[in-house]
């Protein structure tokens, strides 16, 4: 006891390994509590990178109709596979390929929404012909998911020479990688690109023209039915400038397809944006389809629609042309 008959303090050094001691158990009570607490993660922490477990090439059985079988290409995204549909005539091939480029949305729910693309009736079409026929889905479209990198931007900062040339990118990987498929022929590919995807394969015919012999743009363009209006255009100087340039590097011969009551891309534009594409050194056929449904910027989905182009599909395939009728 002390002079005033409190308790004496105890001594500095047994104070001091008592602190010690507490740190101590804290240190091990923590150290169990962060293993415990990890070992929920421990198979997330354990498993490979996602970028190991993509894997390309066929994911499922082929089925019906025209051997419809799920793919997987690759994509800009070295950790994303894009999903696609293959469909073959019967037999071992090896078959001419055919690459349709799907349209596309800025609207980034619709896009998610979107199912993934066929184009049944035109895939049809393809098949009579003995064509291998490819529907990749890009980036930031349904189930492939991941980043959108052919966003065009808004009308004041519109950068739709970007744009193609992106959808022109993915394009072309998931073609080069269809041509190392023992089915698949290395030459006479031809590309089809409706919409968006169409944009793309005007962007895409500066390509090597020994593999790619043909591009078919149906109703191609971007910026189309701006705020959702009919026959209004988003920054249409802008697009026309870009067909230019695309025009200019261009190097495989392209057929131009618009029906009469496209609302996105209307006949009188797109014969603009043709010329645009033409003056800038491509070669483009350039047709005007009969109008087909209420909105011809679809026809191309639809039997109807084929059927309505199918004069014009064939003679971009390389078909023979038409004998020209004797005079009497």
């Amino acid at each position: 006891m002390n002079r005033d008959g409190n308790a004496k303090s105890p001594p500095k050094m047994i104070r001091s390994c008592r602190y010690v001691a507490v740190r101590v158990r804290l240190r091990q009570f923590m150290r169990l509590f962060n293993i415990f607490a990890l070992l929920p993660l421990l198979p997330l922490l354990m498993a490979s990178p996602l970028c190991a477990q993509v894997t390309f090439g066929s994911s499922g059985e082929e089925g019906e109709p025209f051997r419809r079988q799920q793919w997987r290409v690759p994509s800009p995204d070295t950790e994303i596979a894009a999903h696609a549909l293959l469909f073959r005539p019967v037999g071992a091939g090896p078959f001419r390929l055919a690459v349709i480029a799907h349209a596309s949305t800025q609207n980034v729910l619709r896009r998610a929404q979107m199912p993934q693309p066929e184009y049944r009736a035109l895939v049809a079409f393809l098949i009579a012909r003995d064509f291998a026929v490819l529907v990749p889905e890009r980036l930031g479209h349904g189930a492939t998911g991941g980043r959108y990198v052919e966003d065009q931007g808004g009308c004041d900062e519109a950068d739709y020479a970007r744009s193609g040339r992106a959808t022109a990118a993915e394009t072309s990987l998931a073609l080069d990688f269809l041509r190392k498929q023992d089915f698949v022929r290395q030459d006479k590919v031809v590309v089809l690109g409706h919409s968006a995807g169409g944009w793309g394969a005007l962007a895409l015919a500066n390509a090597d023209p020994n593999a790619i012999s043909a591009i078919i743009a149906l109703a191609p363009g971007r910026g189309g039915h701006a705020n959702d209006e009919p026959n209004r255009i988003c920054a249409p100087q802008t697009l026309l400038a870009a067909a230019a340039g695309f025009g200019k590097a261009a190097r495989i011969p392209v057929t131009w397809l618009v029906a009469t009551n496209d609302s996105y891309f209307a006949p009188a534009f797109s014969r603009q944006l043709a010329d645009a594409f033409r003056g800038g050194g491509g070669r483009v056929d350039f047709r005007t389809l009969p109008a087909v449904g209420s909105e011809g910027h679809w026809m191309i989905e639809s039997e109807a629609g084929v059927k309505a182009a199918s004069r014009e599909l064939g003679l971009a395939l390389n078909e023979a042309k038409p004998t020209a009728a004797k005079k009497p």
